[in-house]
């Protein structure tokens, strides 16, 4: 095991690139299953696209890495996804639906991941069935079948999930007939699914609203796509200024899709200059002024910086009120960012943070993906040395964040762990 050693106070200068997104990859990676092949470049280098890939060739499909790309090619498929491989990520569930669909059949284990609720897979289960899939839960595995193809169906979501449609628009592409997605997620990453089916020969119109519609194909052809930039991690960059100070430089920004999150920062009194559409200047002159968040499905502000942008208002002048709707136990930083010194209240789905001056390094553990970016840039800010142990799950989501952060002036190494976990 590895942990990161920060030596805080270090302002941060320079210019910095934004990597490929996790949230688009992984899902356009499993659509491969529906195209048979798949070359897509601007890949992130992280644990989860590894997941991934170790996945898709148990299911029997070759994959060619290199530096920033994937091909994938199918070989010999197997329509099964077990739980060696699903337990480490909860998105290899996204194998269900064009498993189902490419094949007629599909055996997935329920997933693992990040313990940050229970983020349960009924939606997308409800969705398939819709679509005319015979659906059991047997020994810890969703088992599928359906007779022949899966047909079109008019589909409205509880709940505006991003996994459950991208599962239900993969599985819908080669459906029978006409699929209607309503109350369906929003987000960029899943525009920028369905782009890359697109190029491959998919009929989707609607994507990036709350109506999607499908036309069913029989066959997709081979696709070369490039994916899009990592929003969150672009976002992470924002916070990381926030909390250590300095001015950069950050390239590959996709503001456009962090209008939300660029305009709480600047209401809080960091400076974010849009350069270009793909290129921010980010200044912090002076204390941040406390700031209130509610998380929302998108265009709202992401719950996936929420524990980031936690991080960087313990040290606002007031009182920030953090409100969390979409997951119900992802307040697990708080405590660790209380052993730096921060000032938190926690009431129910609520955090109310009060600033304080400075916080101080100290020994914090990292609980989830987006927890590890906290306590780093808790760190990056805080007074003397702060070790963030189990880091291994920032792993699943960023690329070479350290080395990035070094680039930009951080002193901030990666070392073996003393704990064993």
């Amino acid at each position: 095991m590895e942990k990161f050693v920060i030596k805080g106070g270090r302002e941060l200068y320079g210019r910095v690139k934004v990597s490929g997104s996790k949230n688009a990859s992984l899902p356009i990676l499993f659509a491969s299953i529906l195209t048979g092949e798949l070359h897509l470049s601007n890949v992130p280098a992280l644990m989860d696209v590894a997941t991934t890939c170790d996945l898709l060739e148990h299911m029997g499909f070759s994959v060619e890495r290199g530096e920033g790309r994937v091909s994938v090619k199918e070989e010999n498929p197997v329509p099964e996804a077990p739980y060696e491989l699903v337990k480490k990520m909860r998105a290899s569930i996204l194998a269900l639906g064009p498993l189902l669909a490419r094949f007629g059949r599909a055996r997935v284990s329920l997933p693992g991941g990040c313990a940050i609720g229970l983020r349960p897979v009924d939606l997308h289960l409800k969705g398939l069935s819709k679509l005319g899939a015979d659906i059991e839960i047997s020994h810890g595995y969703v088992v599928a079948k359906v007779n022949g193809r899966l047909k079109g169906a008019d589909i409205t979501l509880d709940f505006p999930t991003v996994g459950g449609t991208e599962n239900i628009l993969m599985a819908a592409t080669l459906a029978e007939g006409r699929t209607v997605i309503r109350n369906a997620a929003k987000e960029p990453e899943i525009v920028d699914l369905a782009r890359a089916l697109k190029k491959a020969g998919a009929y989707i119109e609607g994507e990036g609203t709350d109506v999607i519609v499908i036309e069913g194909r029989r066959e997709f052809s081979p696709v070369s796509y490039t994916v899009m930039p990592d929003r969150i991690e672009a976002g992470t960059f924002l916070a990381a200024v926030a909390s250590a100070g300095g001015e950069i430089v950050v390239e590959n920004f996709p503001a456009e899709t962090l209008k939300t999150v660029i305009d709480k920062f600047r209401e809080a009194g960091l400076e974010i200059e849009e350069l270009s559409p793909t290129e921010v200047k980010v200044r912090k002159r002076e204390r941040l002024r406390g700031t209130d968040v509610t998380t929302q499905p998108y265009p709202g502000f992401p719950t996936d910086m929420q524990a980031q942008f936690m991080a960087a208002m313990c040290t606002a002048d007031g009182v920030s009120v953090i409100r969390e709707t979409i997951f119900e136990n992802r307040f697990m930083h708080a405590l660790e960012l209380q052993r730096m010194g921060a000032d938190l209240r926690i009431e129910g789905n609520t955090v109310v943070v009060k600033g304080v001056e400075k916080l101080t390094g100290a020994k914090v553990t990292a609980t989830d993906l987006r927890a590890s970016a906290s306590l780093v840039i808790a760190g990056l800010g805080a007074e003397n040395i702060t070790e963030v142990y189990r880091i291994y799950h920032l792993d699943r989501g960023y690329e070479r964040l350290e080395r990035k952060l070094r680039s930009l002036g951080a002193e901030i190494e990666r070392v073996p762990s003393e704990l064993k976990y």
